[in-house]
């Protein structure tokens, strides 16, 4: 028994449902796209693969819009920062210790803690150039804090440290 060529066997039309979950329908979207363009030469094949890599598109496109201008997610990375700053304050601290002055910039607590979260989620988020929180060292003191969502430093929603201490006198941090 000889096998039907494949212009007379059914397209795989099924395979279709699975470009309904976003990354895995785009990678199935092409390959239902190809197989409609060079196996099947069937147009309804390439209009479901399409379909499918558009889908993955339009969701990853909002996700990504959602993030940026959606209030609970600028909710969630302004919390973000906060625990970050108030970790960044113990960074310095600790590199004051070791060094016997606060570091000149964020960038030398990363030589020795590659993790040492010196850039602030909110500007991340937004796609700014200037990622880093604010620092920078006034002698024996120093000043940090996030720019907040306008990206704008010394404004009304910028974010500072909360650092509960009983003598603030024993951190170099100057609280505004």
């Amino acid at each position: 028994m000889e096998k039907a060529p494949y212009r007379n066997s059914k397209p795989p039309y099924l395979l279709g449902l699975l470009c309904l979950i976003p990354l895995i329908g785009a990678f199935v979207g092409v390959g239902l796209l190809l197989y409609g363009l060079i196996r099947y030469k069937d147009k309804w094949l390439c209009i479901i693969g399409v379909s499918g890599i558009a889908f993955t598109v339009l969701v990853y496109s909002l996700l990504s819009y959602a993030g940026k201008n959606a209030s609970i997610f600028k909710e969630q990375f302004a919390q973000l920062s906060q625990m970050q700053l108030n970790s960044v304050v113990k960074n310095i601290e600790f590199y004051k210790i070791q060094h016997g002055q606060y570091p000149e910039s964020l960038k030398q607590l990363r030589v020795e803690d590659q993790f040492a979260p010196i850039f602030d989620p909110i500007q991340l988020n937004q796609h700014r150039q200037n990622t880093n929180f604010n620092y920078e060292r006034l002698g024996d003191k120093y000043t940090l804090f996030s720019s907040g969502q306008d990206g704008i430093p010394h404004t009304k929603d910028d974010l500072y440290p909360d650092i509960q201490i009983s003598d603030s006198t024993k951190i170099g941090l100057i609280r505004s």
